[in-house]
């Protein structure tokens, strides 16, 4: 397989098809070498678009939607950033280019100790991967960023929950799907003040939902 020429086609036919024009964003998919963070096994898959299967039915996202979410959330040098659900660290190591600091959380430790090699052989050192449960916001130690400029959900959430937006920084903004399969609704929300904040519907899509992330009540008075 021709890797530079796989993942050029990957570019033009996969992810400026979906209204990812930002060359910033694009430049960043050739500098960040997608196959060095995919399993062995499925590496002839790493420009597909399709899902990659990761430990514990756990998968990396679509290239189109990891290169939308980079689009969407715009990360600036000086920001920190929280990630929920560190998968093999692809990532991670995206954001931490674009951004100060990142911090993500896995809560299994073999894709946690997966995503920290991954980082390191790759020589990303502004990334803390820490192992937790933050589908209901991030209680670790490493909370020294807290509140973040940034928030990107790896994963789909049924709802947001309170305690993970009052982990975005006034000004800040998540990354974010929400809902059920069949329609799950990618976002965008921007704390605007410290209780109100500002939500953008960006497009639909279907993605796995976060293990142990909180479903709305369905109780009715």
């Amino acid at each position: 397989m021709n890797i530079e020429k796989a993942r050029f086609l990957m570019i033009e036919q996969q992810i400026r098809p979906w209204d990812v024009l930002d060359l910033d964003v694009l430049e960043l998919l050739v500098i960040v070498k997608r196959e060095a963070f995919v399993p062995l096994a499925y590496r002839a898959l790493a420009f597909a678009d399709s899902e990659i299967p990761l430990p514990h039915g756990e998968n990396m996202l679509t290239p189109k939607l990891e290169a939308r979410i980079l689009q969407e959330l715009a990360v600036k040098k000086h920001e920190n950033v929280l990630e929920i659900g560190a998968g093999s660290g692809y990532m991670a190591a995206l954001l931490a280019y674009k951004a100060r600091h990142v911090t993500t959380v896995e809560i299994e430790p073999e894709l946690k100790a997966l995503a920290e090699k991954n980082l390191a052989d790759y020589g990303v050192s502004n990334v803390d991967v820490v192992q937790g449960d933050a589908a209901q916001g991030f209680n670790g130690a490493n909370q020294a960023n807290s509140p973040y400029d940034v928030i990107v959900v790896s994963g789909s959430l049924p709802v947001v929950p309170d305690a993970l937006l009052a982990q975005i920084k006034v000004g800040g903004r998540m990354f974010v799907i929400t809902g059920n399969s069949p329609v799950m609704t990618a976002q965008i929300i921007t704390r605007t003040s410290d209780i109100s904040y500002s939500t953008v519907n960006l497009f639909e899509t279907i993605v796995k939902p976060l293990r142990n992330a909180v479903a709305p009540s369905h109780f009715k008075f």
